[in-house]
Formats: C-alpha cells, structure tokens, sequence
C-alpha cells in the first residue's frame, strides 16, 4: 500500500502565504495609489487636462525624469565600475570605500542637500575651481543631476557586487585562452551575466531619483520652469490646499514611471531569457 507523503514547509502553504502577500500589498501599495486615482477622478477631465498641462508642470516634470534618468545611467556606468574593483580587486582602504558607498543611504536627504550646495556653489571648494570656465553647477539642472547621482550610487553598487562575486573567472580565463580580445570577453561573456543586475539597479536608481525631494530642493534653487522638480510643485499645491491638483501631478508621475519601469522590466526579462538559454 502506498502512502502520499506531502513534504512539509517551514513556511505556511502557498494558498495562505498568497493571502498574506495580497492582503499586505494591499494596505501598503494598492489602497493608498489608488486614493490618487479617486480623488483625481473628481476634478472632471477639463480641469486635469489644464493642470497637468499646465506649462509650470510640463517643465517640472521634465526636469524631474530627466535629471533623474540621466544621473541613473551615469551611475549605470560609473556603479558598475566601482562594483567590479570593489569585488574583484584587493587594495588597502578597500573596507573604508565600500563603506562610503553606503553613506548615501544614513545620510539624511537634507544634511547631502546641504553639503553638496556648499561644496559647488560660486564660493565653495569646488564651485570656485570650475566658475572661471563658465561651469555653474548649483541652482541649475546639473546640480539636479549630481544630487541624484549621489543618492542612487549605492543602489547600482549593491545590485551588482552579488552578482560579480558569482561570476567565474575560469569562464573569462577560458575564453582568454581560446584567442578572445578584453573587449570580446567583456562584450560576450561579462556584461551579458551582468545585464539584467544592471538593469535592476538602474531601475531603483531612477526610481528613488524621480521622488527624491530633501537633496534636492537646496541645490535645485527651485525656480519655476527653471530648476523646479515635480515634487516640490506637488508640495506647494498641498500648501495652498489645492489637493485636487497635487493628487493631478501625482498621478501623472505615477504613470509615467509605471510605464518606464514597466518598459525597463520588459528588457530585462528579455535578457535574463537570452543569457539563460543561451
């Protein structure tokens, strides 16, 4: 007689552990997005439609994706370099800098904000260097952008060192050996392992840079069509009491960056299944 032996989980069963996650998306993603989109729902489409076209929000929301996208894959290019010397190379100090790379994260918003204003404003350390070459960085979108860079370097960093550490160097010796070029192991074996890490770093970079608000508002400058990012515009629409037009703006944002998140996932579905199968 055969008996079924069902293998027990330390863990409760999928139907309950389902329960639980959809229950607490729910309470913590779901209900509160979704009180975007009802009291939106009652200013009536000639009203949205003039808000969020509105030539203030229009600018806004360009600087805010912009900045952001742009200092996400400058720390595409420039995390994953520090992510590979961190893991694949031994030098004194080597623990002090990858400490540095997580000081972004306990640092408070505001305190990096200020520091940063004061470094590369006219008078600063290193505002003062570039200002004879006609290099303005604080109340510009290039501060915006190095505001950014600064908050979203640990998130590529952190993504990737796992995932270098798992790469085997016999593989890249191997194809040393067969006759193949530093560029062509990079580019055949190397970075498509390392894509769909990237890709995820680069995503949680833009993502935190698009709602980031404490770093930013001191380099920023905040001058309407100019240097002001989305976030603060929603900010001074709560001041006013204008929760309509606040919930507007936030709604747009929140489309815009489902659907380049969901574009950025999309790819790297695509090349996690390519280097998989290949």
């Amino acid at each position: 007689m055969k008996k079924a032996w069902k293998e027990r989980s330390i863990l409760p069963g999928f139907g309950l552990s389902m329960g639980f996650t959809v229950l607490y998306l729910s309470l913590i993603v779901l209900f509160p997005l979704s009180a975007i989109f009802i009291k939106t729902s009652g200013m009536g489409w000639a009203d949205f439609w003039a808000t969020v076209f509105d030539d203030r929000v229009v600018a806004a929301l360009k600087i805010s994706f912009g900045t952001a996208f742009t200092a996400a894959l400058i720390n595409a290019v420039f995390g994953f370099i520090v992510a590979w010397v961190l893991v694949r190379y031994s030098f004194p100090g080597k623990r002090v800098v990858d400490a540095l790379v997580d000081l972004p994260f306990a640092l408070p918003t505001a305190v990096a904000g200020i520091a940063l204003t004061t470094i590369y404003s006219q008078n600063g350390w290193i505002g003062k260097l570039i200002e004879p070459y006609g290099i303005k960085v604080v109340f510009t979108p290039l501060g915006i952008t190095l505001a950014l860079t600064f908050i979203g370097i640990p998130f590529v960093v952190r993504t990737l060192q796992p995932v270098i550490e798992e790469l085997e160097k016999e593989v890249e010796e191997a194809a040393v050996s067969l006759g193949a070029g530093r560029w062509r192991t990079f580019r055949s074996i190397i970075f498509p392992a390392l894509l769909p890490a990237l890709l995820t770093g680069f995503t949680l970079a833009f993502a935190r840079g698009v709602g980031e608000y404490g770093s930013v508002v001191f380099i920023a400058g905040n001058m309407p069509m100019k240097t002001e990012i989305a976030p603060l515009l929603i900010m001074t629409k709560l001041e006013q009491y204008n929760y309509a037009g606040a919930t507007s703006i936030a709604l747009v944002m929140l489309l815009i960056s489902f659907v380049t998140l969901f574009v950025i996932n999309l790819i790297q579905w695509r090349a996690n299944r390519r280097f998989t199968t290949a």
